[in-house]
């Protein structure tokens, strides 16, 4: 948008926009409807007259240059903290809609409260930022409006500042430079002129360390792993129900048959961790919590899946071998467990059981190469 938005432009609807609590705003074409942080999503007893709605819309169309009618049904339009969309009253039969979606540029989450209200464990907390600094391509899944967006935002936080980030996004959510001003960024805006699979081929011109696609939602997901295969890391998000199921998500998003067995083993090898998150409703509002994590791993035997956290409760500290390779190679000696998060553990770790717990795992990676070595060997 070429101007700004003033406070009086809002109306009615300005206490929401101010409250950093409100992350959702929607009018049906009757009443109100928010979206509180703690609260959850409540109907409001704002009176919002058809005058208001007529001034607003209209304001909004000049600000874009584009016009909104029975031909032209649909407007949108966005700000540095505001997506707006309107759907006209043809089309929107119960009424003309308005939903915006705001998008801070501030991380809402931090080591301390993640913890505190059960969001995560601080070992599985302290697990997600070493595979950060171990370099992982990671996956935030969940319901629309769930918060993958807030959660992979806290985790670029622990990208080293050296590193180039380009970010892609059609609506500027993720807002990197302003968390991380000392950071290389690059960020990409996807629109007319720019598709998703035309930035994403752009990046590797750009001499990026990490991609950062907002949500895979189609076919661009592909270049994406092609990216990702290169050495290149990321995140992205997506919208799915459960990551057991990720790997067939992508695999209809991509709608290829024909390589469909080499697709799927990228899948596996080039996208490392899966993080749900749910929503629920608690004592205090609503709650957000990692409900599964997942690691997805390619290697001689096939394609795994290997669930660390299911229902929002550890299911093994044990890792795939590539993974845990992975680890060692950033010296990472214990992976649930990093000096960002030292102060949330009860007790202090003994670090020689730690160091007699790497040994046996090298012990025993160094057997499975012998016995590898072997197979092979007898194959020839």
């Amino acid at each position: 948008m070429n101007k700004k938005l003033e406070g009086e432009d809002f109306g009615v609807l300005l206490p929401f926009i101010s409250d950093t609590n409100v992350t959702d705003i929607d009018y049906n074409g009757r009443c109100l409807w928010v979206t509180d942080l703690k609260k959850g999503r409540i109907k409001t007893d704002i009176e919002v007259t058809k005058e208001f709605i007529d001034k607003f819309t209209h304001r909004i169309a000049n600000l874009v240059n584009k016009p909104f009618n029975r031909v032209n049904s649909v407007l949108e339009a966005q700000t540095e903290n505001l997506r707006i969309s309107i759907v006209h009253e043809s089309v929107a039969v119960t009424g003309r809609s308005i939903c915006i979606r705001k998008s801070m540029p501030v991380v809402r989450n931090t080591i301390d409260s993640m913890i505190d209200s059960n969001f995560c464990q601080p070992e599985i907390l302290s697990l997600l930022i070493n595979c950060v600094h171990a370099r992982m391509n990671i996956a935030f899944c969940g319901e629309p409006g769930v918060g993958k967006t807030e959660c992979s935002k806290f985790f670029t936080q622990f990208i080293p500042a050296n590193q180039r980030v380009i970010t892609i996004e059609d609506n500027l959510e993720m807002h990197f430079h302003e968390i991380n001003p000392e950071n290389d960024c690059v960020e990409l805006q996807i629109g007319d002129e720019l598709s998703y699979t035309d930035a994403i081929k752009l990046c590797l011109r750009q001499n990026p360390k990490w991609i950062m696609l907002s949500e895979a939602r189609s076919t661009e997901v592909k270049y994406l792993l092609e990216q990702w295969s290169t050495g290149i890391n990321g995140f992205t998000t997506l919208h799915l129900d459960d990551l057991r199921n990720l790997p067939d998500r992508i695999m209809n998003m991509i709608e290829r048959s024909k390589d469909a067995e080499r697709l799927e083993n990228n899948i596996y090898e080039f996208i490392h961790v899966g993080v749900l998150i749910r929503q629920r409703e608690g004592e205090k509002g609503i709650e957000r919590y990692m409900d599964q994590v997942c690691f997805y791993d390619r290697n001689d035997y096939g394609n795994s899946i290997y669930l660390v956290l299911n229902e929002a409760k550890m299911l093994s500290q044990e890792l795939p071998r590539n993974i845990q390779t992975r680890l060692n190679r950033a010296g990472i000696e214990y992976p649930f467990w990093c000096p960002e998060t030292a102060s949330n553990f009860p007790v202090e770790l003994d670090m020689d059981i730690i160091r007699e717990k790497e040994k046996r795992e090298r012990e025993e990676e160094e057997t499975w190469r012998k016995k590898r070595k072997k197979r092979e060997f007898l194959r020839s």
